[in-house]
């Protein structure tokens, strides 16, 4: 599914009444199952864009174009499950997969021991886990994540990165991920999108052209060298 994003102009009003222009000018396009990473400093509108993206956020001058019909899976920065219901619970809750389809997910994030538990019974990495699996149960065209990992040791984010990863090539979803780990964006996916400071606008759009399978550490820290040094020298 092709994404194609193009936003003028994004402001806030404050409790004061003054205006706060959040994004400008951010325009890109996401072809069908193309995994991008979102990096930017904080307050540069990235929850923003993907709250507009999602139709979360409509009060914008601008556009988004998603096909018709179309399904989005959400992953926030706080998982939200409803603590009242169980793991299984609030999967079948989105009521878009059959119970087959939720065990495959569930056993590919290794929730399958932890399906009866409810929300307040689980670690945050197994409830970020669950929040995955909720937004995967959708069977998703478009997969919007801000920040998923964040909070999480750096061994539990890699592991839960890789499990992503693999759901993700797996069922082809078009996916944007919100991330300010440089090397986790470079793990993940295979273009790079970079935002300037607020207001934030498109400031380097990157693609890593070596196959994923096939990225040597000499060429992910060239990578990363590349991605700094625009963040670093967003004019130029």
């Amino acid at each position: 599914m092709e994404l194609k994003i193009s936003i003028a102009r994004k402001a806030l009003r404050n409790a004061s009444g003054q205006t706060r222009v959040v994004l400008h000018d951010v325009v890109f396009s996401l072809r069908q199952g193309e995994i991008c990473a979102l990096l930017g400093p904080s307050g540069c509108g990235k929850t923003t864009l993907l709250r507009i993206i999602s139709g979360l956020d409509s009060d914008f001058e601008g556009r988004v174009l998603l096909p018709s019909p179309h399904k989005i899976g959400m992953v926030f920065q706080e998982p939200r499950l409803l603590p009242w219901r169980s793991v299984a619970e609030n999967l079948r809750l989105v009521g878009a997969s059959s119970e087959n389809d939720l065990a495959d997910i569930a056993a590919a994030l290794h929730l399958s021991k932890h399906l009866d538990h409810f929300p307040g019974e689980l670690s945050l990495g197994l409830a970020r886990r669950v929040a995955i699996a909720r937004a995967f149960a959708v069977k998703p065209d478009l997969l919007l994540l801000d920040e998923p990992f964040v909070s999480l040791d750096a061994a539990l984010a890699a592991c839960l990165g890789r499990e992503l990863l693999a759901l993700v090539l797996k069922r082809k979803a078009t996916t944007l991920i919100v991330t300010h780990d440089v090397d986790e964006a470079i793990s993940l996916a295979g273009r790079v999108i970079i935002l300037s400071a607020a207001p934030g606008r498109l400031i380097a759009d990157l693609t890593i052209e070596t196959p994923r399978g096939a990225l040597t550490a000499a060429r992910a820290a060239k990578m990363k060298d590349a991605i700094l040094s625009a963040m670093a020298n967003p004019s130029s």
